[in-house]
């Protein structure tokens, strides 16, 4: 098995303790700023009788083409503390089927058509 270190930490402390804690602290700043922007949550007292899911910080480094590096922190819920029937009822994941995209490219290439992608912050 081979081991190596990317560098990127498993937890805030250890984002904060290391040499490059500025840049991980930009990088946070920056998803607070999108999730704030983007009015991803507003504040609002909790229900009695319920719990306040946990959250924590994942950290990447992601090598851009001219062989830069840039610093990604993402806010998450630790959303395996809930209990269906308890904490939710309905579950919704917005992912795209295989099948899906093949007829999308089958039709691109039978129409002669221009396809681009693009990933949303």
């Amino acid at each position: 098995m081979l081991l190596t270190d990317v560098g990127e930490p498993e937890h805030f402390v250890e984002a904060m303790q290391g040499d490059e804690s500025i840049k991980w602290e930009l990088a946070m700043e920056d998803e607070i700023k999108s999730l704030q922007k983007n009015k991803t949550w507003s504040l609002t007292k909790r229900p009695e009788g319920k719990k306040v899911l946990q959250n924590r910080w994942v950290y990447r480094l992601k090598e851009e083409p001219d062989g830069s590096k840039r610093y990604k922190a993402r806010l998450v819920v630790k959303g395996f503390q809930q209990r269906q029937g308890i904490d939710f009822t309905k579950n919704f994941s917005p992912v795209v089927k295989m099948t899906t995209i093949r007829v999308i490219l089958s039709i691109v290439a039978a129409e002669n058509l221009h396809l681009e992608q693009l990933d949303v912050k």
